[in-house]
């Protein structure tokens, strides 16, 4: 027998024991924030489920989408966001046997939660999505970025960052007008910039990377399958991509710049081939793939991992498959 849903009640901790990793999800958005914006606007907003309806018509067009049982503003978005979650919690929490926490910032009923002990006292990974607009000023305290240094000091723990697309970060026009032809989604405005929280995980905790652009993977022709990652494999020393050859088509993905850094190792185990099909800076300037997936194995007193990676990447929105599923396993058993 399967139990129902729960909703605006406290977290259960999670005991610990070895081999069944806690895994932490953390929205970084401000649910109220975002669901209230002004939807007159074109830039900086999620879309509301009747532009997500209308231009994916006719695959919203069911009962379960319909007014009487789905939210239609902004707020339906987010919450199809919370929904394509469900498969990733599902195969991980019957992988670690401990289910999968989810947070919020800002949840729906107003209520802030800061990351602190509430939420890694019982979790070996965590997870941070970067959804928040720039324009919301979601920004890390001192004393989140304190907890959170204290916490990888402790041997096991993995923090999964993972900044959102960089879409139209300039006043130019034709710029942004060849982005928005390449990545080719209607729902996503000619500029939308994302993960000032995460930004300023990067800054506080002295992580050398920055999120750039949002590229369209290259893809098999006539499909919406990807092709194959280009994974280092001699530094996959985790062995997260054993069996994985593709993770996920999404239209717009970030490249995870990688910054000059001496102290500590960083390394790209994965880069997604662009579409050359279609003009971009990043790719007419001679780059051919993109970063998708970064680590930074343990040095010094940090005991843990720090991987960045999309949030994408562990939803199911966009698609998936066996190979997805399988990088999920090897995150939660390896």
């Amino acid at each position: 027998m399967t139990t129902g849903r729960t909703y605006n009640q406290l977290h259960v901790p999670r005991q610990y024991a070895r081999g069944h990793r806690r895994f932490s999800v953390y929205w970084t958005w401000s649910y109220p924030w975002e669901a209230n914006r002004d939807v007159r606007k074109l830039e900086n907003r999620f879309s509301t489920i009747t532009e997500v309806r209308r231009v994916a018509w006719p695959a919203y067009e069911t009962e379960a989408f319909s007014d009487a049982n789905f939210l239609q503003g902004i707020d339906g978005t987010l919450e199809l966001f919370h929904l394509s979650l469900v498969n990733f919690q599902t195969a991980v929490g019957e992988a670690t046997e401990r289910p999968v926490a989810v947070y919020q910032r800002v949840d729906q009923a107003g209520k802030r939660l800061p990351i602190d002990e509430r939420i890694l006292a019982d979790t070996d990974t965590l997870m941070v999505y970067g959804l928040d607009h720039l324009d919301a000023d979601e920004e890390a305290t001192p004393e989140e970025l304190e907890a959170l240094r204290t916490w990888l000091k402790r041997e096991g723990t993995c923090l999964i960052l993972g900044p959102h697309h960089d879409v139209g970060a300039t006043d130019d026009f034709t710029i942004r007008d060849v982005e928005y032809r390449h990545h080719g989604d209607r729902l996503v405005p000619s500029q939308q910039r994302f993960s000032g929280y995460a930004r300023s995980l990067l800054r506080g905790l002295d992580l050398p990377l920055y999120n750039r652009w949002g590229l369209r993977p290259a893809t098999v022709d006539g499909t919406r399958q990807t092709v194959p990652l280009k994974v280092a494999g001699d530094l996959d020393r985790r062995g997260w991509f054993e069996g994985v050859s593709t993770l996920v088509f999404h239209q717009h993905l970030p490249h995870y710049e990688v910054q000059a850094n001496p102290n500590a190792p960083i390394h790209v185990l994965a880069q997604q081939p662009i579409d050359l099909k279609r003009p971009h800076p990043f790719s007419d300037a001679g780059n051919h793939e993109f970063n998708m997936v970064v680590w930074m194995p343990p040095d010094g007193e940090r005991g843990g991992d720090i991987v960045f990676a999309d949030s994408t990447i562990f939803t199911t929105l966009f698609g998936g498959d066996e190979s997805l599923s399988r990088f999920w396993k090897n995150l939660a058993v390896k």
